[in-house]
């Protein structure tokens, strides 16, 4: 049975509180949002370590641009969609070029924000925060991952962009949950395919791979929570024992994750993949649940490809 935690973003309110305890250099800036955020916590305990900048994302995150100057470790916090897109230009200019030590955290990720719509859907952010030069990218899959991201962030010196998402997350970690940037822990081993996910992917992941195991295929699923920089060893040692590959990811699939495993594995040990996101397309209002189901974001639909290359490619 699926043991439900909280959500990433509560996680990351909560670790983000204890990192305030600890090191008064950390400071927090939100776009007006921090009851869904959940910078609140640190909010209430740190009212002068903390900066409500209003809905001006562009403004906020070359402000915190100026406070890594000054010595403090600033985590920026905003719904994904709207730091991502606004703020963009800033974070080319006033933080990837100048190698600023930013923190920035995009909540409500992906599709699962689920009824509030496609303003608020953010699944282009990962593409956006992998092309900036310099910048560090990850993408938890449940609380006790988000709370180990966000500690070593902390400690990056460097920009750095964490993805968080609305719902509760099932655990797919126990405490205390390992992370290490440039590192793709493996989940689940398995010789005849791999399945590489992140964020709420991972589950479903692990999923396919109990479908697969009912067929009789073996699935090695890896957490790829590192997205900047990919754990290149673990790729090519999974392309080269299992020959096969499905990457899944709640995002558009141009510029995703994928895209960027495709292109090293191209280089090192090319083998046959798949892809599992979101097409060329927006998504609707509706039930986090439903929008995967529609959209193909599902343990099925993972498994179903991940059988096709078997069959095709590795079974004739």
């Amino acid at each position: 049975m699926t043991e439900m935690g909280p959500s990433t973003r509560e996680a990351y309110g909560q670790a983000l509180l204890q990192l305030g305890r600890q090191d008064p250099r950390i400071v927090v800036l939100d776009g007006d949002l921090s009851t869904s955020t959940m910078t609140r916590y640190f909010a209430k305990e740190f009212p002068d370590r903390f900066f409500n900048m209003g809905i001006a994302e562009a403004n906020m995150v070359g402000a915190a641009s100026g406070l890594s100057r000054s010595g403090k470790i600033p985590f920026v916090s905003s719904f994904a969609t709207f730091l991502m897109s606004k703020g963009y230009d800033q974070m080319r200019m006033a933080i990837a070029y100048s190698q600023a030590n930013v923190k920035l955290v995009g909540s409500h990720g992906g599709i699962s924000v689920g009824e509030d719509g496609v303003s608020q859907q953010s699944v282009e952010d990962l593409a956006l925060a992998r092309s900036l030069p310099g910048f560090y990218v990850a993408c938890p899959a449940d609380a006790p991952s988000t709370a180990a991201v966000i500690r070593a962030a902390a400690y990056h010196r460097g920009p750095v962009y964490v993805r968080v998402g609305r719902p509760p997350a099932p655990l797919v970690y126990r405490e205390p949950a390992a992370f290490a940037f440039g590192r793709a822990p493996v989940l689940r081993q398995g010789r005849d395919v791999t399945i590489a996910a992140l964020g709420l992917m991972v589950h479903e992941a692990l999923k396919a791979a109990d479908i697969l195991a009912e067929k009789g295929y073996e699935a090695r699923v890896l957490d790829l929570v590192s997205v900047k920089p990919l754990d290149k060893d673990a790729l090519i040692q999974a392309a080269e024992e299992t020959g096969a590959m499905v990457i899944a990811e709640e995002h558009l699939l141009a510029g995703g994750v994928g895209s960027a495993v495709a292109m090293l594995l191209s280089q090192f040990r090319p083998i046959p993949l798949a892809f599992v996101g979101m097409e060329d397309t927006y998504a609707e209002s509706g039930k986090p649940g439903e929008l995967f189901k529609k959209y193909g974001l599902s343990a099925e639909t993972i498994a179903w490809k991940a059988e096709a290359l078997i069959t095709r490619y590795k079974r004739r």
